[in-house]
């Protein structure tokens, strides 16, 4: 069977038992702050384990792209050293939300291992939770299972929890013997199951999800048992298709084989196998992650993307290949994955783009970076360590862009060790830099204790066809000055899509509540309020939104979606959103672009985009399967979580989106667009913001009344203007430089006489003096006009620019050559002696500092220093 095909029968299979197939959420969550990449199949069901969110079916399964390189599931430094571990995994599961519990489970993942897929009986192990005597007994009476086949294990290996508190419970493993010596078997205490040894494979988690782990430590009886059960594709591939590595699977042989196509080098399944195994597995975790929205960067998930790709172009040279080619390899992994994930198809010429810019990148930093790491190594090995310290790591990573686990790999290589403690002591700015920027906005309520006032249906949103309406609270949370509320029906937006959320009013006839802003949490919509008169009451009550701010708002969302179509008119396909704001003042839009927009371009979106406003074509909004939307051409959009029904926007023919957000009746509406700038955020995503209505209209009649006075001042037409102002920037220029000129005629003068008091000092003519220069720049032609005057000896000049001190030397070959004076030594000693520093050529150097009081004794005291360098 192919991988395809398995993939396609374990869905089937559960089918065929009334699950509902679930789409693989992205692997990057940008709804999730306590994750940098989804590692988990549960992760897009956590909030139905917290019950912050009701499952809209009882049973479901699903293939869920994964990617482990971070925190507790970090298998980074396995992945090609060993044949099973990956950064970039699918895992296959079923669930049960309150339904079916471990009978049933047991049941049908041991009916799929043994009469479906036929893996033998006698070669599978089933681990349970060492107190766990329900799941125990399960295996024996209701499988078939060699008894000796059921083990029992400790909280370490059987016992699952998703933190420090929440829920919890026991599991059960299936594991498989993949052969070997048959005197051992899986219960030997050293080298059978739940070992190192990897003849005895994990293939299937079965977890068991029935108890609360409280703050205290102790546990307590969820009201609803839940099944979550994860199996690794790869694995399982593996074991069906009679291989004993993963990397010996469809999955990875087509890659391994184009990585030997471009380099040269066969493939050799053995330990010098591993620079093969490892491009593969990284590749496949850059292609996922990059077509789900990530790019590499210097902070969070962007961070960890660029470590991989840089281990990946580092191992690449093992095999030769000192240029880019890794992006070469994407195309083999669409082909591969792209049936079970269309959305790799969508993406190919954008994920290279990306994947080659940055080896791009770092191939200009990589060799002076190994020329560094080898003098490094050469320098410890004559002082007799094999320690590099954490500094060398840390100049290593800041200046060359190499990441702690590439110069950690590349030291093993060499029999050396990093001192890591160092390291991270000179990244913990940087790592706070990182943790700060994947944070992610909390709401207020979480963990507080709520009101129950009515038990039942809540949160029912009408404000797609509403912005009034009679409602009752539901559930109230008072703090010091605020009421959080959830009401039976609302008709105020919550923050979605980029979308800020609704403010207006809440009244009855003894209080009114001003809401100063809608979220969610799960599936209920709070509403931050603020008592403004009254005393609050739990009557029923009047839900009134701002209707002016959102006309406003709904203005600049519409905007977006013109935009967007315009962006991919006009600079082509690969446009892909990458984030957007909308709120009443203006649009931000993220996209992903290589390169900054011309001037023309930006002319051409607008004038689209005002065009389409013109037209005053209608919205047509409809409900739509997922599959159907996608066939119909609907674009969808990084990190936005679709069911299976989804809500599709169009503007005639010339947009057409996924989204659950509100919009005006008819382009025309909107009035009138205008871009306000265009930015670079990231690499490879650019930023446009933007501006509609009355508020387009505000910013166009400011800048005419600044036009309108330049004009006057300057007496001149409109058509005009832009060549007066030049002309008078060019005169300001050329009369700056007619300055600088008078100053520095002034300034040569003195240096005859500046000359003329040079000291003898060692044989060596020596001067040293103030003089006054309009800049750094004229400091150092002054410093060359000495020289030439002095034709041998040492100079130093000081001056004070912007109340700052600065110095130039100058040192003649001659004296460079029998005395092994060096201006850069100089300056930098002298820099120090201003409260700054300095550096440069032996021939010139350049100081600076932040005492100008200290110049005249630090010139003074030249002769001095000259003297004692010179003996």
């Amino acid at each position: 069977m192919t991988s395809q095909d398995i993939r396609n029968q374990f869905i089937q299979y559960f089918k065929n038992r009334d699950h509902k197939f679930i789409r693989s959420a992205g692997v990057v969550p940008f709804d999730d702050p306590t994750l940098l990449f989804t590692n988990a199949g549960m992760n897009q069901f956590k909030g139905i384990f917290l019950e912050t969110e009701t499952a809209d079916h009882p049973r479901v399964v699903n293939s869920q792209k994964c990617i482990r390189v971070s925190g507790k599931h970090n298998d980074l430094e396995e992945v090609g050293r060993d044949t099973y571990h990956h950064t970039f995994f699918e895992m296959l599961g079923n669930w049960s939300f309150g339904d079916y519990y471990k009978e049933e489970a047991i049941k049908m993942a041991w009916e799929l291992f043994t009469e479906v897929w036929k893996i033998p009986k006698d070669k599978l192990y089933a681990t349970v939770y060492k107190d766990d005597d329900e799941a125990f007994d399960l295996w024996s009476n209701v499988t078939d299972i060699p008894k000796d086949n059921i083990l029992r294990f400790g909280e370490k290996d059987n016992f699952w929890e998703m933190g420090e508190t929440g829920p919890c419970g026991p599991c059960s493993e299936i594991h498989v013997d993949v052969g070997g010596d048959p005197a051992i078997n899986g219960s030997h205490p050293e080298l059978g199951v739940n070992t190192d040894n990897p003849r005895f494979m994990e293939l299937w988690n079965l977890v068991f999800i029935q108890y609360f782990r409280e703050a205290d430590g102790s546990l307590s009886e969820l009201p609803s048992k839940h099944v979550d059960t994860g199996a690794g594709l790869e694995r399982i591939v593996a074991c069906l298709q009679g291989k004993t590595s993963n990397y010996d699977t469809d999955l990875f042989t087509p890659i391994i084989d184009e990585i030997s196509s471009l380099t040269g080098v066969n493939y050799d399944p053995g330990e010098t196998g591993m620079t093969h195994r490892v491009i593969a597995d990284h590749v496949r975790m850059l292609t996922f992650a990059i077509s789900d929205g990530a790019l590499p960067s210097n902070d969070g998930r962007g961070y960890v993307l660029r470590r991989i790709l840089r281990r990946a172009a580092r191992f690449g040279r093992n095999l030769g290949m000192n240029e880019a080619f890794i992006y070469k390899l994407v195309p083999t992994v669409v082909k591969i994955m792209g049936d079970a994930y269309p959305e790799l198809h969508e993406r190919v010429a954008y994920i290279q783009k990306v994947i080659k810019s940055e080896e791009d990148s770092f191939s200009q930093t990589l060799d002076r970076g190994l020329q560094i790491f080898s003098g490094l190594i050469k320098e410890n090995k004559s002082a007799g360590r094999s320690l590099i310290s954490g500094e060398d790591v840390f100049k290593l990573y800041d200046t060359f862009g190499f990441p702690v686990d590439l110069t950690s790999l590349m030291a093993e290589e060499e029999g050396f060790t990093v001192d890591l403690t160092g390291f991270e002591a000179l990244m913990t700015v940087q790592r706070e830099k990182a943790r700060q920027s994947t944070q992610f906005k909390q709401t207020t309520t979480q963990g507080a204790e709520w009101k129950v006032l009515q038990a039942g249906i809540h949160s029912d949103f009408s404000g797609y066809s509403q912005h009034r309406l009679d409602t009752s609270v539901v559930q109230v949370l008072e703090t010091q000055d605020k009421f959080f509320l959830i009401l039976s029906q609302t008709p105020f937006y919550a923050e979605s899509g980029g979308q800020v959320g609704d403010t207006g009013r809440i009244y009855n006839a003894g209080m009114e509540l001003r809401v100063l802003d809608t979220r969610k949490d799960g599936d209920a919509i709070i509403h931050e309020t603020k008592l403004i008169s009254g005393k609050f009451n739990e009557e029923a009550a009047i839900a009134e939104v701002d209707v002016k701010r959102r006309s406003d708002i709904i203005k600049n969302h519409s905007a977006t979606h013109l935009l967007n179509a315009a962006l991919r008119k006009v600079l082509g396909d690969h446009v892909k959103q990458a984030g957007s704001l909308v709120n009443e003042d203006h649009l931000r839009f993220d996209f992903n672009h290589f390169e900054k927009m011309s001037k023309d371009e930006l002319t051409k979106v607008e004038k689209l985009v005002n065009a389409e406003i013109r037209k005053n074509t209608p919205v047509n909004i409809r409900q739509l399967s997922f599959d159907d939307a996608r066939a119909e051409g609907a674009l969808a959009f990084f990190g936005e979580k679709y069911g299976d029904e989804v809500r599709t926007v169009k503007f005639g023919d010339y947009s057409h989106e996924l989204c659950g957000g509100l919009h005006v009746n008819a382009s025309g509406d909107i009035g009138f667009f205008r871009i306000e700038s265009e930015s670079a955020i990231a690499a490879g995503v650019r930023r446009i913001e933007a501006v509609t209505g009355q508020t387009a209209e505000g910013n166009a009649r400011r800048e005419r009344a600044v036009l309108d006075q330049l004009r006057h001042i300057l007496a001149s037409d409109i058509h005009d203007l832009g060549t007066k102002v030049q002309n008078l920037l060019d005169e300001k220029k050329s009369l700056e430089k007619q300055v600088k000129s008078l100053s520095f005629d002034q300034a040569a003068s003195v240096l005859e006489e500046i000359v003329k008091k040079a000291h003898v000092i060692a044989g060596v003519n020596t001067v040293s003096d103030i003089v006054e220069v309009p800049d750094t720049e004229a400091l150092k032609d002054l410093g060359s006009e000495l020289m030439i005057l002095m034709g041998s000896g040492v100079g130093i000049l000081g001056t004070v620019i912007d109340e700052a001190p600065y110095l130039v030397c100058v040192v003649s070959e001659d004296v460079i050559a029998q005395h092994k004076l060096k201006a850069g030594n100089i300056v930098r000693e002298l820099g120090r002696k201003l409260g700054g520093g300095g550096g440069g050529k032996p021939q010139m150097a350049t100081a600076g500092g932040k005492d100008a009081k200290a110049l005249k004794d630090v010139i003074a005291g030249v002769y001095e220093m000259i003297g004692a360098l010179l003996g």
